[in-house]
């Protein structure tokens, strides 16, 4: 089987219907949808034997941008920048802003050990490893 890319745009029969619909459940399934002020980061998940291994994208940002909270096995990832530039020359005058939000919610699997969880930023990239736990031996209740 060949998976094509569904490229917006593109004429297809119906395609003002489909869109419409395509616009409708693609918005209705991504996280935060309500709030237009977050955009959620490009990630990378991937599953080592001893660890998950989390890379984020987060090009611009300094570490004290980024907050990182655990909570009933949820992890958010949050990072917000703002910042102004103004520079004088002779007449001209120029000033531009940049401001920007990501946010991303994972729901993390049950043998992570949430504990132990260690972030690093380097470069625009966010690295976090999530330890898994041991698994706990299988224990026999005597019948008595």
């Amino acid at each position: 089987m060949k998976i094509v890319p569904y490229l917006k745009g593109q004429e297809r029969p119906m395609g003002t219907m489909l869109s419409i619909f395509d616009d409708f459940f693609n918005r209705a399934f991504e996280e935060e949808a309500g709030d237009d002020n977050f955009r959620s980061m490009a990630m990378d998940i991937i599953e080592h034997e001893k660890e998950y291994e989390i890379l984020a994208n987060l090009p611009g940002f300094r570490k004290e941008h980024v907050k990182i909270s655990v909570h009933d096995n949820q992890l958010l990832l949050e990072a917000k920048c703002s910042e102004n530039k103004e520079e004088k020359k002779g007449t001209v005058y120029r000033c531009e802003r940049y401001s920007g939000s990501y946010r991303r919610n994972l729901l993390l699997p049950e043998n992570s050990d949430l504990g132990k969880i260690t972030a690093k930023m380097e470069d625009g990239v966010l690295r976090l490893l999530i330890p898994k736990k041991e698994p706990s031996p299988q224990k026999e209740i005597v019948i008595q």
